[in-house]
Formats: structure tokens, sequence, C-alpha cells
């Protein structure tokens, strides 16, 4: 794959959708790729983060805590670990390879620097975190009512 290609994949990806197209060519410079085998592990649950990945080629299959529940497959341009793009934290589900794949890796140090270069990407990706926040709170209340837990009490 050449740099357009890979530009082409990061900017379908979550959160990289809204980088503009120079901090979408450092991530390609600065990003860590790794290639997998089916089968291979990404990481396992409960290791420190070390950052998050963007499925350039392949398929990652995520296997969740509960047993009972399906595994979560990424492809294409998905992003793993979108808070570990940020901080370091404990992975919460294991991700192993399920055909030939190619991931980039992006840490949080890299992550910094972008932001840092081009801060209109910050405000961007702070607004869509914003508005993910406000959606999670406001599903929150609705299931409150539903429960017809009381309401929190104000300060």
């Amino acid at each position: 794959m050449g740099l357009d290609d890979d530009i082409a994949i990061l900017s379908a990806a979550p959160v990289f959708e809204l980088f503009e197209r120079d901090a979408l060519r450092l991530l390609c410079f600065a990003g860590e790729r790794r290639t997998l085998e089916a089968g291979d592990l990404l990481f396992a649950r409960g290791e420190p983060s070390d950052g998050g990945y963007v499925v350039m080629s392949g398929t990652i299959a995520l296997t969740p805590r509960r047993a009972s529940e399906a595994p979560v497959t990424v492809s294409r341009s998905g992003v793993i670990g979108r808070n570990a793009l940020f901080h370091q934290a404990e992975r919460p589900a294991e991700a192993r390879a399920t055909e030939p794949s190619e991931v980039m890796r992006v840490t949080p140090s890299v992550m910094s620097r972008v932001l840092r270069e081009f801060p209109d990407v910050a405000l961007a990706i702070r607004s869509g975190m914003a508005e993910e926040l406000i959606d999670l709170v406001q599903g929150l209340s609705s299931v409150r009512g539903r429960l017809g837990a009381p309401s929190p009490r104000k300060r």
C-alpha cells in the first residue's frame, strides 16, 4: 500500500475521520505497523494499553469479557482501543487476527504530538467526544426514568 492508500484508510476510521490530510500524513509516518497472521495475538485482556490500533487490512476479533457473548470483529478502517489513543488503561478484551492482517499502532505520545501540531483537529475531537457524552447522559437518564430511580441531587 502507498501513502495515499494509508491516508484513505485512516480518513475512513472513527476519530481519524476528523483529521486533515497533513495530520493523517504525520500519523502514517509516526504510527507503528504490525503484520499478523491468522491466529496471532495482538494483545491480551488485562494488559496495559500502549496505544490504539487502526486495522489497515484483514480482520481482528475482540473476545468479550463474558464467554456467553459473541466476539466483535473489526476490519479495514476500524479502530481498536480508541480510549488508549489518549491514555494508558487496562485492555478489556483479547484481540486476535482471524486472517492475515496489518494494523497501525498510534500511541498517546504520537496522538498528543498530532493534536499539538493541528489544534483544529483537537477541537473537532473534543466536540465529537462532548456529543457522545451528552448522548450517554441522555441515555442513562432515560433508563433511570424507566426504572423509576430518583434523579441525582444537585450540589
